[in-house]
């Protein structure tokens, strides 16, 4: 089925997957785990971003989040 697509903007794109309209098979061979606290991932032109108390716990007791072996 065809799809129609608005405009978009696209800031950057590192290593990631941009697909539009149809697609038959998507499969990312990348993946990764950041940590970040409240609003600092925020992308746009205008930004407003009020943020009280912010804390980020890394601690991660699974040692494979996205495991990637066997995508084709």
């Amino acid at each position: 089925m065809p799809s129609i697509v608005g405009p978009i903007k696209i800031v950057s794109v590192g290593g990631g997957v941009v697909n539009f309209g149809d697609s038959f098979y998507i499969a990312p061979k990348e993946s990764t785990k950041t940590n970040a606290g409240s609003g600092s991932l925020n992308t746009g032109d205008f930004i407003c971003t009020n943020n009280g108390v912010s804390s980020t716990n890394p601690f991660d007791p699974d040692i494979n989040d996205q495991n990637l072996t066997a995508n084709a």
